[in-house]
């Protein structure tokens, strides 16, 4: 495995295996890699020959208030993590490196950017969206793996990929859950045993709206109701936002169907969790 810290290093070798015929799989991650982001990295295996898996904790979609100073950060076990998952390349580039000084040309999204996530965190997409594209621009690959359980953000990459006619097919994996339903994130590692208790609550939501769709509910007034009453059974568990939605632009629907999202976000404290599922597919 080999691991660059310069858009030069990591372009002379792309430009190597590009010789030799291989097809290459990008995973952007931000780094304190867990069984999630690993999904990804196997998922990318089976789509190419050699993975790039990215690591930066990309300041521009982080908001003056949240937790970029301390978001989980540790290379060096994500080094080790990446080369027993057989990773062809890790490319950990500085903020230096990513927005030279003088950097000010940003990807702007539209209208689907504003909603859910977008609307309690303006801007955020706007700062993914700019990293995102200056990775495919750096890497060039064939495919690019995310994850569905940031799905907001999947979503609009895959807007962004249509939009502006990159040449890239962007692939979106189930999420990864622990025994107890709980979706996979980096941000766990802030919650206590209690707050993670609480943070529970999300997939108990989620999983009593599906089971309620697959015994015949299809009104999404009233199936965004059952998730909240389900939520209110955690004290210490807020929302941000419980949604039924469309898949491609996440605006909210009146009848579920198969391939609806439903989605929402919670807080414990000031740690954000955010889940959703797919109906029509097996959760967890």
């Amino acid at each position: 495995m080999h691991e660059f810290t310069t858009i030069r290093d990591l372009r002379t070798w792309l430009a190597e295996a590009r010789l030799v015929g291989q097809r290459i799989g990008l995973v952007p991650t931000m780094g304190a890699l867990h069984a999630g982001h690993l999904s990804l990295v196997d998922e990318a295996h089976h789509r190419s020959d050699a993975v790039v898996l990215t690591i930066f904790v990309n300041p521009l979609q982080f908001g003056p208030n949240e937790d970029f100073n301390r978001y989980p950060r540790d290379l060096g076990r994500d080094v080790v993590v990446a080369r027993e998952r057989q990773v062809s390349v890790v490319f950990a580039p500085s903020v230096e490196t990513m927005y030279a000084a003088g950097s000010e040309i940003r990807v702007v999204p539209g209208p689907t950017a504003e909603r859910l996530e977008g609307a309690v965190r303006p801007g955020h997409f706007a700062g993914v969206l700019t990293v995102v594209a200056k990775l495919f621009h750096l890497v060039e690959p064939d495919v690019a793996v995310f994850g569905q359980k940031d799905i907001q953000q999947a979503v609009l990459v895959r807007q962004m990929v249509r939009d502006l006619d990159f040449p890239i097919d962007v692939v979106i994996a189930a999420t990864v859950r622990e025994p107890d339903g709980m979706a996979l994130s980096s941000r766990n590692a802030y919650l206590t045993p209690e707050d993670r208790a609480r943070g529970l609550g999300l997939s108990t939501a989620l999983r009593a709206a599906d089971a309620a769709w697959r015994s015949g509910e299809q009104d999404a007034g009233r199936l965004v109701a059952l998730m909240g009453e389900q939520i209110r059974r955690f004290p210490g568990l807020s929302t941000d936002y419980v949604a039924v939605v469309d898949p491609d632009r996440l605006a909210p629907v009146a009848t579920a169907g198969a391939g609806t999202l439903l989605t929402l976000a919670g807080r414990v404290g000031q740690i954000r969790l955010l889940d959703n599922h797919i109906l029509g597919r097996v959760f967890g």
